[in-house]
């Protein structure tokens, strides 16, 4: 009995299907679901969230995803990478600066600047700077 069912079953749907295509297929054929119009539409749109993914990842990689809360008592200032798997990275922790090295089994203080050094610091960039404008005004006149 359970045999009888299982081929019954199986029969049945190749048998309406071929029923169906008999009958409905002048019917189906004129009126296809899928056209070139469709299609057109289909492969713009794929297109248009393709570029619209490419160009925020490239967006997030460029400008480095969102930005910090600035809750937090630690601040990353920057960083570069010194080889595949080692970093170098500027940390801010309250008025101090910390130079620490990052690798994948440690981290170690590279050198700590107080305030007073990293102020100091931008002052000498600000004198070049005044050095540099001079420079290039006299070029310029």
């Amino acid at each position: 009995m359970n045999r009888l069912l299982a081929v019954l079953f199986l029969i049945l749907p190749f048998s309406l299907i071929a029923a169906e295509t008999e009958v409905d297929a002048p019917a189906r054929l004129a009126a296809l679901p899928i056209d070139s119009g469709h299609l057109a539409n289909t492969a713009v749109g794929l297109v248009f969230v393709l570029a619209l993914i490419i160009g925020l990842a490239w967006f997030l990689r460029r400008f480095g995803g969102l930005p910090n809360s600035g809750k937090g008592v630690v601040a990353i200032v920057g960083g570069v990478s010194l080889g595949t798997r080692e970093r170098a990275v500027l940390l801010q922790v309250g008025e101090t600066r910390l130079l620490v090295g990052v690798s994948p089994g440690r981290i170690q203080t590279l050198h700590v600047l107080s305030k007073e050094d990293w102020a100091a610091s931008n002052e000498g960039n600000n004198e070049f700077e005044k050095q540099l404008d001079t420079v290039l005004k006299e070029k310029q006149l």
